[in-house]
């Protein structure tokens, strides 16, 4: 919650992923939108069809803004979590999340992925996943900014893509965990609708300043 003061004014939306939401739950998310933040729940649903969409319909009422699952979970899982987030907002009165498919994580390279038994190229894999994505009716997707271009051309100008992993110049320069990254004006160049930074803010002596440091790169490259 102090972060979320922080970076008031600077940060679009607050990422929630496994961790946090394992240690604090929805009210956590609750509290957050109550502050007039919005939440990006990165959960990362990789179910059945029917779990998942009992999991997104219980996601919507926490007031997420975003919400993401696993595009490798298959069509019917996907068609099954956004019929969730529809009808789930439809009785609730409130606009519907953002349904966004996870494609190839960005800790994964061609021999990770060879390890789990998909042997086409990691931009094959992105975009095959991608446009079953926007088949079942989500309205986009996590994939590296490195493929980008590549899921506009096939998706179309609409289609949101959301790049995390960003590392580089204002962002910070280690790569951590990170196997496919980009430094944020760049990633937004390449066609990014968002990008989610999280270590080389959370982790900075002053956030707030990293933040702005960021956004000041944003601002430059588009002007």
């Amino acid at each position: 919650m102090q972060l979320v003061d922080t970076l008031r004014g600077l940060a679009g939306g607050f990422k929630i992923g496994n961790r946090l939401f394992t240690s604090e739950g929805p009210a956590l998310v609750r509290r957050i939108v109550a502050a007039n933040a919005r939440v990006f729940l990165d959960l990362k649903y990789h179910d059945i069809p029917n779990t998942v969409e009992q999991a997104v319909d219980a996601a919507v009422a926490t007031g997420a803004w975003m919400i993401n699952v696993h595009a490798s979970g298959g069509s019917a899982m996907m068609q099954a979590a956004a019929r969730a987030a529809r009808e789930s907002s439809a009785k609730l009165g409130r606009p519907a999340p953002l349904m966004i498919g996870v494609t190839v994580l960005t800790s994964m390279d061609h021999e990770a992925l060879r390890a789990v038994g998909v042997e086409k190229p990691i931009l094959d894999q992105v975009i095959a996943l991608a446009r079953l994505t926007q088949q079942a009716g989500l309205q986009g997707v996590v994939a590296s900014a490195q493929e980008t271009a590549a899921i506009r051309q096939a998706c179309g100008p609409d289609f949101q893509i959301v790049t995390p992993g960003i590392r580089g110049a204002s962002a910070g320069a280690e790569r951590n965990d990170q196997s496919r990254t980009m430094g944020p004006a760049e990633a937004i160049k390449a066609g990014a609708s968002f990008i989610v930074v999280g270590r080389p803010i959370i982790a900075a002596p002053d956030p707030r300043a990293a933040a702005t440091a960021i956004v000041d790169e944003l601002r430059f490259a588009g002007s």
